[in-house]
């Protein structure tokens, strides 16, 4: 798979991502499921990938390092927007840190402990910047499934 086509693929759930936030609007936006314990809002899934992907793709693949309060993430608000904003910003730094990474080195700054993962794997968890690349779609792909279900409770 080519970096191209990577991309496209992220660039497709963060499409999924752009549409959902449209749909719910500014009066939905900042709504979880009632009564659904874990149940994230459109805005606070948003502000989650894009910290995923900063912490990921710089912090991770190329030691540079991208502030990030995890637990902020899931209680973040604001509008459709300033969540439009956010994901074009992650978008356009996802493309720059899949360009720049080398598919098959080891990542600069290798998680440890908790970014490990609850994985039982032997070695490293992601031992190439490739693996950290497919952990981020991964990631994607799991939290926009999240973000569609959380859209169609809230809209039904």
């Amino acid at each position: 798979m080519t970096t191209d086509e990577y991309l496209t693929l992220c660039d497709r759930s963060l499409d999924g991502y752009a549409a959902c936030v449209r749909e719910l609007g500014d009066a939905h936006v900042n709504s979880s499921l009632t009564g659904v314990e874990g149940s994230n809002s459109a805005f606070a899934l948003v502000a989650h990938v894009v910290g995923v992907m900063g912490r990921w793709g710089r912090t991770v693949n190329r030691g540079i390092v991208v502030p990030r309060d995890r637990d902020a993430e899931f209680t973040a608000t604001g509008t459709v927007e300033e969540a439009l904003e956010l994901l074009e910003l992650g978008r356009a730094r996802l493309h720059e840190d899949a360009h720049a990474a080398d598919l098959g080195a080891a990542p600069v700054n290798p998680p440890t402990g908790r970014d490990r993962g609850s994985h039982a794997l032997r070695g490293p968890a992601y031992p190439t910047q490739g693996a950290v690349l497919l952990h981020v779609h991964e990631e994607l792909a799991q939290h926009l499934g999240h973000l569609e279900v959380t859209r169609d409770v809230l809209l039904a």
